[in-house]
């Protein structure tokens, strides 16, 4: 089976798109990086995919002012030029509108660093300690119309600890992404998992539960 053709969508430093590249790497991986594509030129994540070699692309939304159509259209342009299959959202900063999301129904999906649906929106972290829950998390799942709300489709769990600061974790959250954003991407393209009539991501019977949420190593009891 042919490997689908990848764009990842960032607008940052591209910490999932690295590791999204890294994975696609490998010989058995069902899935090619063939674009990175930004919205903002001076997104560091754009060096570590050429240095990748990954080609680029840049759509700077700010130049199509308040017109979001042609910001999309442009988008889309890019991504019909590279015969994509499946868009990854990875740390991109702008929301794309109904229309364009429902074009890419079931092939585009974003990681979103809480156990949705909890905490949707921005400050996760924060909210999460300031709502003293003892898990916490980040969610891949497939992009829908109303932001954060998509069939889940993997999640990965680590634990909040009494000293934890917004900052720590974050990057305990972070470690997590790095693995489950590859694992999950690797299910969509394969064909392993898709939407129910339902609503709700169904998985190949051969796909393992232990695929399907990540829990590290318990902390050591004192």
């Amino acid at each position: 089976m042919a490997k689908k053709r990848v764009a990842i969508l960032i607008s940052g430093r591209g910490a999932n798109m690295a590791a999204l590249i890294a994975a696609a790497q490998q010989l058995d991986y069902p899935a090619h990086v063939a674009l990175v594509l930004s919205n903002r030129p001076d997104a560091a994540g754009l060096r570590r995919a050429t240095a990748g070699g990954v080609p680029t692309d840049i759509i700077d939304h700010r130049s199509f002012g308040e017109d979001r159509d042609q910001f999309e259209g442009a988008v889309q342009a890019a991504l019909d030029a590279y015969s994509i299959d499946i868009v990854c959202l990875a740390g991109f900063m702008r929301l794309f509108t109904a229309s364009m999301v429902l074009r890419w129904s079931g092939r585009m999906i974003n990681i979103h660093p809480a156990l949705l649906p909890s905490f949707k929106g921005l400050n996760t972290h924060e909210r999460a300690l300031a709502a003293g829950v003892k898990i916490h998390g980040a969610t891949v799942h497939f992009v829908v119309p109303e932001p954060d709300s998509g069939p889940i489709i993997a999640q990965a769990a680590v634990p909040v600890l009494d000293d934890d600061t917004p900052q720590r974790l974050a990057a305990r959250v972070l470690a997590a992404e790095l693995r489950l954003y590859p694992l999950a991407l690797r299910l969509v393209a394969s064909g392993k998992t898709s939407i129910g009539t339902a609503g709700y991501v169904h998985n190949d019977a051969a796909v393992s539960p232990d695929a399907l949420l990540m829990v590290p190593d318990a902390p050591s009891a004192p």
